[in-house]
């Protein structure tokens, strides 16, 4: 599963949703087995819509002093001990990820996570810098979903 978050209403806080918009738009061929799914601002929502999967890359902006559009792919465990590094801006989707655990379904979990320029304006349009980002983002996305 690919899980796309943000909110579209906020420029670059909805660049996972543009991004899994983009990866069914264009026709990306997505490895056996791997599905899309928009997870817009649904927090808790989404443990019924993730639950039985073995596998989550969850794609969100990711709050960061560096360039706008970088790129990282790391997992749960490393957001937590680096916090200082790595600040998730749909912090919800950390609690959705513990009680997933709690339920005892411990599906492998992924983030990638770009760096957004603009996430304060009230805006449907991504930035430049990310929307450039986009092509590498999803061979990171495809890698993470398949290794």
């Amino acid at each position: 599963m690919i899980l796309g978050i943000g909110n579209i209403l906020r420029s670059d806080d909805g660049l996972g949703v543009y991004i899994i918009r983009h990866m069914e738009e264009s026709g990306v061929p997505l490895p056996e087995g791997v599905e899309l799914l928009d997870g817009g601002t649904a927090g808790f929502d989404l443990l019924g819509l993730i639950d039985g999967y073995d596998k989550i890359v969850i794609v969100d902006a990711l709050k960061t002093n560096d360039k706008p559009g970088s790129i990282y792919r790391f997992t749960p465990e490393h957001a937590v001990e680096s916090r200082a590094r790595f600040s998730l801006h749909e912090v919800g989707i950390m609690e959705v990820i513990k009680t997933l655990r709690i339920m005892d379904h411990n599906p492998e979990i992924e983030f990638v996570g770009i760096v957004p320029d603009n996430i304060c304006d009230i805006d449907t349009n991504i930035s430049q810098a990310v929307r450039e980002s986009i092509p590498r983002a999803v061979d990171v996305i495809l890698d993470a979903a398949t290794h």
